[in-house]
């Protein structure tokens, strides 16, 4: 590689002459992915012998690059995990679904119309018996955009029916950021809000373009184990009913209650919305739920500063998937998650061993392998509240989730589109590789809140999860976006997401370039990256400036 000079802002990395990084392998990359991938792993399911396969696999991976452990403290020594409790819930057998609409029931399937999830709210069984179903928009009460979808109903004992995304989504402008997804839009709102609202459930409406994903990823994503965060109160953040609806039954439904359901989703789109209720639609729903409280594991390996230990640059993926499910048309039950994400743990992994390999940094590098980012960010969510190292001494967390098996890409980009010192510094570096910063592509899938920098990012740590281009060197857009397009039908959340033979990570080699001299610049300086002034997390970081000096 080319030796370049980097100019960076005065507030972060020195400017500087890039040293070479250390040699990156692809193959070792792909072995590492094949193995974490493979049908023993059973998909890395938290609380499986998935994931006791892939925490002592992981720990091996990092002993044997020369880290030390950096998680729990035991007996005066760190262990190589962090203990992450969590609440787990599955539905006993078959739900019992009803939907009835003018006193004619609709049986419904689970996984087919419709994707119940086992119940977080701490109930050990769902039972509701024609329950109304009231249509609240986009299902948002936000007071400082002087929005709100509930207007006063009661849903006390109904069904709350949402629409996905935000009301920007299809005009594209409006006061949620236009394209681009707010939380307003994430499933994990809609289902929080209902929480708040009192609803006995609520039921979002599901279509590939907002959702940003098929109806097959949402049944593989919802119909088995669930898991949360331990709370002291889960009905606050869950109601009872948490499900999916295909549009086409929703469709359905609305027609039968003389409403016109793309009408209304046009009016859900003005603050002026008023909640409709469906006149004669009810819904049914019976089934036990099995909660326990168990244990899975975030893996930490640290590699020590050697003058500012206390000072932390935090490279993060998460090592978990969705486990075992329905069998798909092939008869395969297991969600293997090769790209999502034993990619980018393998790729952590071959990070660790290039760092080992060059002089020890100043500052200590974290590596993070989090447990259940599938289930919401509970690994990284559980981290970040209870931190192995101080926030406030976190210089930066750089988190990568699908790396490039492929082609490199002349372009790179983050997920979202959140401004931050962090992000001008990587900009810079690329540019040693001819990289160019491309934003992100699809604001509106709202990825900057579904990957696990965004704990971090909301407690004011400065985050960024790392995203290969599309312009690939080999084939250019068009292959880039091809590829991409084909992994999201076909494999995402799918038991097709599977190890390749020809998968050659000679992006992902390249891309490892890059991600190390950002990283290691920060690990070898007095800087602190922060947000830009415009952007909420500022405040929060600026809070904790004093521990900074």
């Amino acid at each position: 590689m080319k030796r370049v000079v980097i100019s960076l802002l005065a507030m972060s990395v020195s400017t500087a002459l890039m040293a070479a990084p250390p040699k990156f392998d692809g193959a070792r990359i792909s072995a590492d992915v094949k193995e974490l991938s493979s049908d023993a792993y059973e998909g890395r399911a938290p609380a499986t012998a998935g994931e006791q396969k892939t925490v002592a696999y992981l720990s091996k991976q990092f002993a044997d690059a020369g880290l030390q452990p950096g998680g729990d403290l035991k007996d005066g020594k760190r262990l190589w995990t962090q203990a992450v409790p969590l609440l787990k819930g599955d539905i006993v057998g078959a739900p019992s679904l009803t939907l009835t609409g003018q006193g004619k029931p609709q049986v419904l399937t689970q996984g087919q119309e419709i994707a119940v999830r086992a119940a977080m709210n701490g109930d050990s069984q769902v039972a509701i018996s024609n329950a109304p179903l009231v249509f609240v928009g986009y299902g948002v009460k936000a007071a400082e955009r002087n929005w709100d979808d509930f207007k006063g109903v009661d849903l006390k004992g109904k069904i709350a029916v949402v629409l996905i995304n935000d009301p920007d989504f299809e005009t594209g402008a409006g006061d949620f950021d236009g394209k681009g997804m707010t939380y307003y839009g994430r499933w994990t709102y809609k289902y929080e809000e209902g929480a708040r609202q009192g609803a006995a459930g609520v039921l979002i409406v599901h279509e590939t373009a907002p959702a940003s994903y098929g109806w097959a990823t949402v049944a593989g994503s919802n119909t088995n184990t669930m898991f949360d965060v331990v709370r002291e109160n889960p009905a606050q953040a869950h109601p009872a009913l948490e499900g999916w609806v295909q549009r086409d039954l929703a469709v359905e439904m609305f027609k039968r209650a003389g409403l016109d359901f793309e009408a209304l989703k046009k009016q859900a789109q003005s603050r002026d919305f008023q909640p409709v209720e469906l006149k004669g639609e009810t819904f049914s729903a019976n089934y036990q739920v099995k909660n326990e409280v168990i244990t899975s594991h975030n893996v930490a390996a640290r590699l020590e500063g050697s003058s500012h230990a206390d000072e932390t640059v935090i490279y993060s993926a998460h090592w978990d998937h969705i486990g075992v499910g329905e069998p798909d048309a092939r008869g395969d039950r297991i969600f293997n998650g090769a790209m999502d994400n034993a990619s980018g743990t393998a790729a952590l992994v071959e990070l660790a061993r290039g760092f080992v390999a060059q002089p020890k940094p100043q500052r200590s590098v974290l590596f993070l392998a989090v447990t259940a980012e599938e289930k919401g960010l509970l690994g990284s969510e559980y981290y970040a509240s209870h931190p192995l190292y101080p926030l406030a001494k976190t210089v930066a967390v750089i988190n990568m989730d699908g790396m490039a098996a492929g082609s490199p890409s002349r372009d790179f980009g983050i997920y979202g589109s959140a401004k931050m010192e962090l992000l001008d510094q990587l900009k810079d570096v690329a540019k040693g590789w001819d990289i160019r910063y491309t934003p992100d592509p699809k604001p509106e899938a709202g990825l900057f809140f579904r990957s696990d920098h965004f704990p971090f990012a909301k407690r004011g740590v400065p985050a960024l999860s790392y995203g290969a281009g599309q312009d690939w060197i080999d084939g250019g857009v068009e292959a880039g976006k091809k590829a991409s397009d084909d992994y999201t039908a076909k494999r995402y959340h799918q038991q097709g997401d599977e190890w390749q033979a020809d998968w050659t990570f000679a992006g992902a080699v390249r891309d490892l370039e890059v991600v190390y001299t950002l990283g290691e610049n920060l690990a070898n300086s007095r800087a602190w990256p922060n947000w830009s002034q415009e952007e909420a997390f500022r405040a929060v970081r600026d809070a904790s400036a004093a521990e900074r000096k």
